[in-house]
């Protein structure tokens, strides 16, 4: 096996693992709109994390490294949206 195809393999099962663990918790979130287990400052890392390495990605010369990219173009995207379902929930909505 050649080390540039080994790096690809390699690139990709970290792809689908690191989606496949984001999915869960994520679609949860969206579901359920319960935040109360969430540490806010582990999902706004874990978003600026994803953009840096989507940029990384997209940035990389001489060619673009799309496992890179949209791999955490789809984990930026599910850590924004639960960052953002806990803003809601902890500093818009109404306490009852």
């Amino acid at each position: 096996m050649e080390q540039g195809t080994f790096y690809e393999i390699c690139g990709i099962v970290a792809s689908v693992a690191m989606i496949l663990g984001y999915l869960p918790q994520a679609i949860k979130t969206i579901r359920t709109r319960d935040t109360d287990g969430i540490a806010m400052p582990t999902f706004l890392m874990m978003a600026i994390g994803a953009i840096c390495f989507m940029l990384q990605g997209l940035l990389h010369k001489p060619e673009i490294i799309w496992s890179l990219f949209l791999t955490n173009l789809v984990t930026g995207v599910c850590s924004a949206i639960v960052f953002g379902i806990k803003i809601y929930n902890d500093y818009f909505k109404k306490k009852t």
